[in-house]
């Protein structure tokens, strides 16, 4: 007997993304059986078009990461998830592999490949290819933690791994690249020191000068040498480079707050 299909909802959560949305929703139309749009208050034409494609289009001002993409995946109509942003495109490949897994699984989520690309250039070592991302899931069996910055998953059942890749093109150039570095770095930076101001003792043992000086070199080993990031050239280097920065240009943005937040006080 011939096994039914199961149907799928796509979620996509947007930002000013006119420029990619059209190639973002087409990867999936006619493969989807419903498409979610949830904007965050674009001031381009990023819900006109994604509503002429036939996107369903919500639009919900982001607060918190984790909250965001939950309520987000709450819109749902179908039980099963497939989450991308905007930057992200399902390979042909991928696309037939999760409508055939979907037939039949005991499974409540699924990573995927992401084959990530810095302007036109992929970037295959270092750690970030494979670099599987859990973007396919149960609704009911799924949530994000609400921080705001790299949320952890909660599951509840067992996760697959798939083999087609996702391509992701994450950042338009460097600048793009050091730009959203620059961002994530302050949400960093806020989120530890929200923390300080509930659980100091978990704050001060994370956010201090000397971890922060151990991780920056740490992460250049690891990304430049253990990873082989050399093999991507000077992009390689750049990346091992900026990601070793990381943790202690989060420090330096958390003392600032701390600072700022005390001078207030007095």
């Amino acid at each position: 007997m011939k096994m039914q299909e199961v149907k799928l909802s796509v979620v996509i959560i947007t930002k000013n993304e006119e420029d990619r949305i059209r190639d973002c929703i087409k990867s999936v139309r006619g493969w989807a059986d419903e498409i979610i749009v949830v904007d965050d208050e674009s001031a381009d034409n990023t819900r006109n078009l994604a509503e002429s494609l036939g996107a369903k289009v919500f639009v919900r001002k982001i607060d918190i990461e984790g909250v965001h993409r939950n309520w987000a995946y709450s819109k749902a109509s179908n039980s099963w998830v497939f989450s991308v942003d905007a930057d992200e495109r399902p390979t042909e490949e991928l696309k037939k592999e999760i409508k055939e897994v979907l037939k039949d699984t005991k499974h409540a989520c699924f990573s995927i490949p992401f084959r990530t690309y810095i302007g036109d250039y992929w970037i295959r070592w270092g750690g970030w290819y494979p670099g599987y991302k859990v973007k396919l899931f149960l609704k009911e069996k799924f949530k994000y933690e609400e921080v705001e910055v790299h949320p952890r998953i909660f599951v509840d059942g067992s996760c697959g791994h798939l083999k087609g890749d996702v391509i992701h093109y994450s950042y338009r150039d460097w600048g793009d690249y050091f730009a959203k570095t620059n961002k994530q770095t302050t949400l960093e930076a806020t989120k530890w020191y929200k923390l300080s101001l509930v659980d100091p003792k978990k704050a001060a043992y994370k956010m201090n000068i000397f971890h922060a000086l151990w991780r920056t070199m740490d992460r250049f080993i690891r990304a430049f040498f253990v990873k082989k990031g050399f093999r991507d050239g000077f992009a390689g280097f750049m990346v091992a480079y900026f990601s070793s920065l990381y943790q202690i240009v989060s420090f330096a943005k958390y003392r600032d707050l701390k600072k700022k937040n005390n001078n207030k006080g007095q």
